[in-house]
C-alpha cells in the first residue's frame, strides 16, 4: 500500500510539475511575442528602453549619439566664423558633417545626465515636416550638444524685422498666411502626439524656413532641458520672449497647449505689423502691441498696424479674419482661445481664399494683384 501510495503522490507530483513547465514556455513565448510586436511597430531596436513620457516606446534608431570629435571637426573646432546664433540653451554653431549634411548644433556646458539622453532621444523621435528635426546629442567633457538640421533661410523675425537686408524685403500677404499656416500644422501636431508635447518656447525666432519657404517649427521641448533655468540667457533676449508668454504662464508658470495658442497669436501679431511685439504702435502711445490689440478689438483701428510693406496685396475680407483670429488667440482668458487645431483650418481657409481673391489672369495670360487701396473703404 505504502509502495502504491508513493507512486501515486510521485505521478501526481511530476504531473504538476510538467504542466508547470508547459504554462511557463507558453508566458515566455507571448510574453516574447508581445515585445517583438511593440519593436516593430515603433522601429525601436532595443524594447528595453522606455522613455519618461507615458511609456512610449522611443524610435531609438532615429537617435544618434555623435562624438565630440565629429562636432569639433564640422565646426572647424567651434569657430566663431561658425557661430550662427545664441540662445537659451546656449551657443548655437553651423557644422557640416564628414557624410556632406550640414547641421545646426547646440552647445552648452552641463554634466552628463541619464535624463538628456532621454529628452533627447524622445524629440528626436517626432518627425513632421513644419518642425526642425533633432538628429541627436552628445555629452563629453561637461558639455552637451543638441544636433539638428540646418535650415537654411534663417528665421521669420530676421525676414520681418531684423534690421538686415533681408527684412527690407518684402512678404506679400499670401506669403506670410502659407508661413503661418506651416508653424500652426507644426505646432498642432505636438499637440496631437500621446501624451501631449506642449512647445513652450514658441516665438517668431523660432519658426524657421527652408531654402523653399516652407516653415519649420524649432525648439520643441527645448524648456524640458532647461528645467528651471529657463529664464537663463542675454537679458535683453529674456525680455523679448516674456512677451510671447501668456499671462497665465507669466503669472503662475502654468505651460499648457492654450498658451502655445496665445504665444502663437504674437507670432500672428507680428506678421501683420512687420515689427516686434514690444513696439508701440504709435510714437505717442505707452503700450505694446499686444496691450494695444487687446484694447482695441475693433478691425478698424486695427488697420493702422498692418504692415505697410504689404501694400495692397490683399482682400479686406481675408484680412478682416487673419485679424479676428489674432484677437482670438491673445484673449486673457485660455478657455476662449482656440485649439490648434482649429487656427490650422482657419489659416487654412483663409489661405485658399486669399488665394482666389488676389491673383486673377489678366488678357494676356500674366498674372494681375487686386489693388487694395480701396480695401477698407466697405467696412463697417
Amino acid at each position: 500500500m505504502s509502495g502504491t501510495l508513493a507512486a501515486i503522490v510521485g505521478g501526481a507530483a511530476g504531473a504538476v510539475a510538467l504542466v508547470g513547465i508547459v504554462i511557463a514556455l507558453i508566458w515566455f513565448f507571448l510574453s516574447h511575442r508581445r515585445n517583438v510586436s511593440r519593436t516593430s511597430e515603433t522601429g525601436s531596436s532595443d524594447p528595453s528602453q522606455v522613455g519618461r513620457h507615458g511609456g512610449i516606446e522611443l524610435t531609438l534608431r532615429d537617435t544618434r549619439r555623435f562624438e565630440m570629435e565629429e562636432l569639433s571637426v564640422a565646426t572647424k573646432n567651434f569657430s566663431d566664423k561658425n557661430l550662427i546664433g545664441e540662445g537659451k540653451f546656449g551657443e548655437v554653431y553651423k557644422g557640416l558633417l564628414q557624410e556632406g549634411m550640414l547641421v545646426a548644433i547646440k552647445k552648452r556646458r552641463g554634466l552628463p545626465s541619464p535624463e538628456f539622453v532621454d529628452e533627447a532621444r524622445y524629440l528626436s523621435s517626432i518627425h513632421h515636416r513644419n518642425l526642425v528635426t533633432l538628429l541627436g546629442y552628445c555629452q563629453e567633457q561637461n558639455l552637451q550638444f543638441l544636433i539638428y538640421e540646418y535650415v537654411p533661410n534663417g528665421s521669420v523675425s530676421s525676414h520681418l524685422y531684423d534690421g538686415g537686408q533681408q527684412s527690407q524685403e518684402k512678404l506679400e500677404f499670401k506669403h506670410r498666411l502659407s508661413i503661418a499656416l506651416g508653424a500652426a500644422k507644426g505646432l498642432a501636431h505636438l499637440h496631437s502626439l500621446s501624451p501631449r508635447l506642449v512647445h513652450k518656447n514658441f516665438k517668431t525666432a523660432n519658426v524657421l524656413v527652408d531654402e523653399n519657404f516652407i516653415a519649420k517649427v524649432a525648439d520643441a521641448g527645448l524648456r524640458n532641458f532647461l528645467g528651471r533655468a529657463d529664464i537663463a540667457g542675454p537679458s535683453s533676449q529674456v525680455a523679448a520672449d516674456e512677451i510671447f508668454l501668456a499671462p497665465e504662464v507669466r503669472e503662475f508658470r502654468r505651460f499648457s497647449e492654450k498658451s502655445d495658442v496665445y504665444s502663437f497669436g504674437v507670432f500672428l501679431l507680428e506678421m501683420l505689423s512687420g515689427k516686434e511685439a514690444t513696439a508701440l504702435p504709435s510714437p505717442d502711445s505707452n503700450q505694446n502691441l499686444i496691450e494695444w490689440v487687446q484694447i482695441n478689438e475693433d478691425q478698424r483701428i486695427m488697420i493702422k498696424i498692418i504692415d505697410q510693406r504689404l501694400g495692397s496685396s490683399f482682400t479686406p475680407e481675408g484680412m478682416e479674419e487673419f485679424i479676428m483670429l489674432i484677437i482670438r488667440c491673445l484673449d486673457v482668458s485660455s478657455e476662449r482661445r482656440p485649439a490648434m487645431s482649429y487656427v490650422v483650418m482657419e489659416l487654412d481657409r483663409i489661405l485658399e481664399k486669399e488665394m482666389k481673391l488676389t491673383t486673377v489672369m489678366g488678357e494676356e495670360g500674366t498674372p494681375t494683384v487686386t489693388l487694395g487701396s480701396q480695401l477698407f473703404k466697405a467696412t463697417r
